[in-house]
């Protein structure tokens, strides 16, 4: 193709393919630079000499570090969390916005612009614990999976892709007795899959590294997630020697082998390795969900 190319052209591709290349790499090198030192000697880590490639390979680290106290549960906890909050946010600004549509609906602009205003206004982080607390959503599973049903920024998205769907086929499904919930289940739900998937990558990734509502509101350990406890392992490295030290089957390992450097890595590649697994499976509707549910006309 570059031979096609006038010389300026070519020249300018070429400097724009080895720009991107270079960004590419810059973003790629991160988790790469994590992923080497899990599996590189832990001393060698420790010191810093691990930059561009292993060195004394090995895998104690990941079987290692899921016998941390409190480490598995916490994954689990994520996990759930991540779950059941995605299945109920994605639902809830499906519906939602395909509600809001439908010109019938009783109050429609009133409860839309409601919904909307809460993107640009906040009550603050002392209110927001006072009614969590009132609300006895502390140390309460529920604390991570009510407040987040209902995501203006994902309504928006679906609402105005939904509108984008011609409304014959819902005046065709209706003169076949087609009600509301019949619809949307039957016809807006499998056309509007780019748009699903897109705010599923959100509502995910959003569930999967939230720690603060774990900080401010969780003081049982049961409800600690595995990203509060990455983010106290990289915060207090103190807390997390203690840790490794208190657990007996990790004594011996700690003499000869691990160090909290290793211990944070492998941690923090633990937490990162779903959503890298996970996101390729989305990419494709990613783009064209993003494009279609954010320009209107």
């Amino acid at each position: 193709m570059l031979k096609k190319l006038k010389p300026g052209d070519a020249l300018f591709q070429g400097i724009i393919y080895v720009l991107f290349g270079v960004f590419t790499l810059s973003c790629i090198y991160p988790f790469y630079y994590l992923f080497i030192n899990t599996i590189s000697s832990n001393d060698l880590s420790a010191a810093g000499d691990i930059k561009f490639y292993p060195q004394q390979i090995h895998f104690d680290n990941y079987s290692k570090v899921l016998r941390i106290s409190g480490l598995s549960h916490a994954a689990l906890v994520s996990v759930y969390r991540t779950l059941a909050g995605t299945f109920l946010t994605v639902g809830a600004s499906a519906f939602l916005g395909y509600l809001f549509t439908k010109k019938e609906m009783w109050g429609r602009q009133i409860w839309y612009r409601s919904v909307v205003v809460t993107m640009y206004f906040s009550a603050g982080l002392i209110p927001w614990y006072i009614t969590m607390h009132n609300l006895h959503l502390t140390n309460n599973y529920l604390a991570y999976i009510l407040p987040t049903i209902i995501t203006p920024f994902n309504i928006i998205l679906v609402k105005t892709f939904v509108e984008a769907v011609p409304p014959s086929l819902e005046e065709s499904a209706a003169m076949d007795g087609a009600g509301v919930l019949r619809s949307f289940w039957s016809i807006i739900v499998p056309l509007t899959t780019p748009i699903l998937a897109t705010i599923t990558i959100f509502s995910a990734v959003n569930q999967w590294n939230s720690f603060i509502d774990t900080a401010f509101l969780m003081t049982d350990t049961k409800y600690y997630t595995l990203q509060f406890l990455l983010w106290r392992y990289l915060n207090e490295s103190s807390s997390l020697a203690a840790l490794i030290r208190s657990s007996p089957d990790m004594a011996a390992s700690v003499q000869n082998m691990q160090t909290p450097t290793s211990v944070r890595m492998t941690v923090t590649m633990i937490v990162v390795l779903p959503i890298l697994i996970v996101y390729p499976f989305f990419q494709r509707f990613f783009v064209k969900g993003i494009m279609i549910g954010a320009v209107k006309g």
